[in-house]
């Protein structure tokens, strides 16, 4: 682009910064907080047909008002407004377009308050950016790649082709804004820019651009459906080995462990011993699913080893998995011998109204 154009598309948007900023300080002194400037004009990746980017911070819903989207000559704008509630999300890391945040240039504030308050949620953006890879961030990936797993399901619900490449594109949205999370960090660039931006990236999944390529290059139902699945499979692993790598996983204590045992015959083991018994496999189905989802809850919050209770049902022979249920809680048996606790299993009500009664605040 030379010079004279960049000269011209520059002024250009400062009339209509200046615009805005005098409609702000007119209409809306006291709605509008902040107006800065993101996106390709922001990190000077822009063309001759790129618009301008503004992030207007409001206070109230009145503030709604300076929104206004037209078109100037060929060019498209939409001027529309951020609540603070939205950059507070982004300052966790907690939604896409963290760079709108950490990199915004400010161009107007209403009162030094709000800067005060934008800066400091920007300097808590940057700090959580400068952490690493860590348990928070392989969370975070978790909700992108749950997400990326509903559009999966979508296209295996619809026979439509275009249905399903839509449901591709759902697909890998997600799984990058996942791969960003792995990686601790945010976007800088726009769409025109993703893959040359995830392919800086230290962790990838595996065979990442040939697998991005796929899916967008896929040209029947089947193949769309295949190249996804891989893709998908491909970010789960990554994401597994990261959080072997990275994640501070817990350690089973004598003060995290205490009550576990006792909760779990509470909720699950006289559920699974009465549905075998009655020959009821929907009720030992689902009393079979409660208890996975207690063993899968202690793994994650406590450290205690994964069971996969699951993988022994069989409704033509349920005392298989309640068998498998006696052998886990066996195991969470042994676990409270290591650190020390004992259950607490009282054999007539006499014993428990005096050990309860006495025991400390």
């Amino acid at each position: 682009m030379d010079a004279e154009l960049k000269k011209q598309l520059a002024e250009k948007n400062q009339n209509l910064i200046d615009m805005v900023i005098q409609k702000a300080k007119r209409d809306f002194p006291e709605d509008i907080a902040l107006i800065g400037l993101t996106g390709s004009f922001a990190t000077n990746d822009f063309h001759e047909k790129s618009d301008l980017d503004l992030i207007i911070v409001n206070n109230t819903s009145e503030g709604w008002g300076i929104g206004h989207c037209f078109i100037l000559e060929d060019v498209g704008y939409d001027i529309y407004c951020t609540p603070w509630d939205n950059l507070e999300k982004k300052a966790e890391l907690d939604c896409v377009g963290v760079s709108s945040l950490t990199d915004l240039k400010v161009l107007y504030y209403a009162k030094p308050e709000y800067l005060e308050r934008f800066n400091a949620l920007k300097e808590k953006a940057i700090e959580k950016l400068s952490q690493g890879i860590n348990k928070d961030s392989i969370k975070r990936a978790d909700k992108h790649i749950n997400k990326a797993k509903e559009e999966y399901a979508d296209m295996y619900l619809s026979q439509d082709l275009g249905a399903v490449r839509y449901a591709s594109g759902g697909l890998l949205y997600h799984v990058i804004n996942g791969i960003v999370s792995l990686n601790n960090t945010c976007f800088k660039r726009g769409v025109k820019r993703y893959l040359e931006e995830l392919l800086s990236y230290k962790y990838l999944p595996q065979d990442f651009e040939c697998l991005y390529a796929s899916i967008i290059d896929a040209k029947s139902i089947d193949t769309i459906r295949e190249a996804s699945s891989l893709m998908l499979k491909a970010v789960i692993a990554l994401r597994d080995r990261l959080y072997e790598e990275y994640a501070k996983k817990p350690i089973p204590t004598h003060d995290n462990l205490k009550g576990w045992y006792e909760e779990c015959w509470c909720n699950n083991r006289n559920k699974m011993i009465a549905s075998v018994k009655a020959k009821d496999s929907s009720y030992s189905f689902w009393a079979a699913v409660g208890a996975q989802n207690y063993f899968d809850e202690m793994t994650e919050r406590l450290g205690t080893k994964k069971h996969d209770l699951m993988q022994y049902f069989d409704s033509d022979n349920l005392d298989k998995i309640r068998n498998e249920f006696m052998l886990i809680m066996d195991d969470y048996l042994r676990e409270y011998e290591k650190v020390g606790l004992l259950v607490k299993h009282y054999h007539d009500f006499e014993s428990l109204y005096k050990s309860y009664m006495e025991s400390p605040l």
